[in-house]
């Protein structure tokens, strides 16, 4: 141990995890600044692509992040975290607001960057305090980085108009140290659980439904149970991204095409996705965390993609009307919050608690392949005239998930340790020296730097 004093009570670890996704949510604000981008001149496609390449440099970053938690400890991973995406809002407005290159490498990439440094800080941390609840502890780590993105994006549009008052480019600055600096905060409060500590009254059962049995990032890659979860988890996030990136540019037309005014749309349209959307994004993570703890994790991941593909088939029904796109932004974002309890947990449920740190940035990169696809998909449509085809594809794409969220069984630990994919010894060997060298870095002698 490192000599700090562990956390006094474990709900702090909550409320610092909570801070810091208020922060990380950062890149679900990205459509507040969409319009005025579009207004100087950026086609519909550049702005999804800034999104869709900061969701990627997200993702990649967390595998990263997931090595570098057992080297440096939570709370200097996050401080990093926070510092690095601070300094890319901060590059994007000192280097040319409206300048799409500019703006791309700072938001998308360094800013990006930053998030995947320090998102898997509290779903690891928060685990290991809270085995005993890990559906809702995951939840409520994770329910800042939906809500955050209603406050960023009401402070810099209609409740505090800082693009209107200070112009885009300084939003981008006061943004990169605000981000940074709620990050820091929520820091202090993200260390582990000195070893062998429980909670009272909590036994950890060895078995693989449980999170007791854990398994090396090979072994982890040698089931069916991580493509199917993959698989999943890919097209629910990314219909959700999509819809995040299009809340805005598609009602607004669909509202001016039954009679709307532009102002009229765009105030409807931005309330769509900064309260109903960011709300029903945040409770989503915390109530399907909530009920996956009850109703089991495959069976609440089956309802929750199955339902979202109705939603999706139906919004474009609803997007003319404004209760209606109230209504299908709130379920949309229901759902798609709650992937982010849910996987997770289940990451954890399939593969151990005490792995999932490592483990689940690999999970993780399904939603850079969907951040990818997806919006840049809406986006492309969407200069095609087409949105309501976006949204159609996005739901056949659920449906496909739901079917194979039916096939997730319990892994079978000792087939993962012993079974090799392909022929031959040298592929053997390419996969035992993968294996030696995770199991080198992640090895547990190691877990003693992570209350750092």
């Amino acid at each position: 141990m490192s000599g700090e004093r562990p956390v006094a009570n474990r709900w702090l670890v909550v409320f610092g995890a909570v801070l810091m996704q208020l922060s990380l949510g950062a890149i679900y604000a990205w459509s507040v600044f969409t319009p005025s981008l579009i207004a100087a001149g950026w086609s519909r496609v550049e702005t999804q692509v800034v999104f869709g390449v900061g969701l990627a440099a997200f993702a990649l970053v967390m595998v990263v992040a997931g090595r570098l938690l057992v080297r440096f400890g939570p709370r200097k991973l996050a401080m990093a975290g926070g510092a690095v995406l601070g300094l890319g809002y901060v590059v994007a407005g000192l280097g040319g607001a409206t300048n799409f290159w500019v703006v791309l490498i700072g938001v998308g990439v360094i800013g990006g960057a930053g998030i995947g440094l320090g998102y898997v800080v509290p779903i690891a941390v928060g685990m290991r305090w809270f085995p005993d609840k890990k559906g809702m502890i995951t939840g409520l780590a994770v329910a800042g980085f939906g809500f955050g993105a209603m406050g960023w994006v009401k402070l810099a549009g209609s409740w505090g108009q800082l693009i209107e008052n200070v112009g885009l480019a300084q939003t981008f600055v006061i943004y990169g140290f605000a981000y940074a600096a709620l990050i820091w905060i929520g820091a202090i409060w993200m260390r582990m659980p000195p070893k062998g500590w429980a909670p009272k009254g909590f036994t950890q059962v060895a078995t693989t439904a449980s999170g007791g049995e854990n398994y090396t990032l090979v072994e982890m890659l040698r089931t069916p149970q991580f493509y199917l979860v993959f698989l999943i988890f890919a097209v629910g996030a990314g219909a959700g991204l999509m819809s995040i990136g299009l809340m805005k540019l598609y009602p607004i037309e669909a509202l001016e095409a039954s009679g709307y005014s532009t102002i009229e749309a765009s105030a409807i349209a931005g309330t769509a996705m900064a309260v109903f959307f960011s709300l029903a994004n945040g409770l989503g993570r915390i109530l399907w965390g909530m009920v996956s703890d009850k109703l089991g994790r495959k069976m609440s991941i089956l309802v929750m993609t199955g339902t979202q593909a109705v939603f999706l088939f139906a919004f474009t029904a609803m997007a003319g009307t404004p209760w209606m796109l109230y209504l299908g932004a709130t379920l949309i974002g229901f759902n798609y919050g709650g992937a982010f309890a849910l996987f997770p947990a289940i990451t954890a449920d399939l593969f151990g608690n005490d792995r999932v740190g490592q483990n689940y940035p690999y999970v993780f990169l399904s939603y850079g392949v969907g951040g990818i696809v997806f919006p840049i998909l809406g986006g492309m449509l969407g200069d095609l005239g087409n949105f309501p085809l976006a949204f159609s594809i996005t739901g056949a794409a659920c449906l496909v998930g739901a079917g194979a969220a039916v096939l997730i069984r319990t892994p079978d630990h000792e087939e993962a340790k012993h079974h090799f994919s392909g022929h031959g010894f040298m592929h053997q060997m390419h996969w035992d020296t993968l294996e030696e060298v995770v199991d080198h870095a992640l090895h547990p002698d190691h877990y003693k730097r992570m209350d750092k």
